[in-house]
């Protein structure tokens, strides 16, 4: 049986935690940021976890399922 080959989009997005939940990143911090509040730009700064809903399909696109 061959091997599982990961979605490459997806080794670039996400990220797997010590206790197996999934980190991301959040969109809408790439450009235009003029119009947007430093309040905003600031929260969309951190990494926030992965939805329970999303989590089942990205672990296998990652090759983890």
């Amino acid at each position: 049986m061959p091997k599982i080959k990961t979605k490459s989009g997806a080794k670039k997005r996400f990220q797997v935690t010590g206790s197996g939940k999934i980190k991301r990143k959040h969109a809408y911090k790439s450009h235009i940021l003029t119009k947007k509040s430093t309040k905003r730009k600031l929260k969309l700064t951190h990494a926030t976890l992965v939805h329970a809903n999303d989590e089942a399909s990205i672990k296998r696109q990652l090759g983890l399922k």
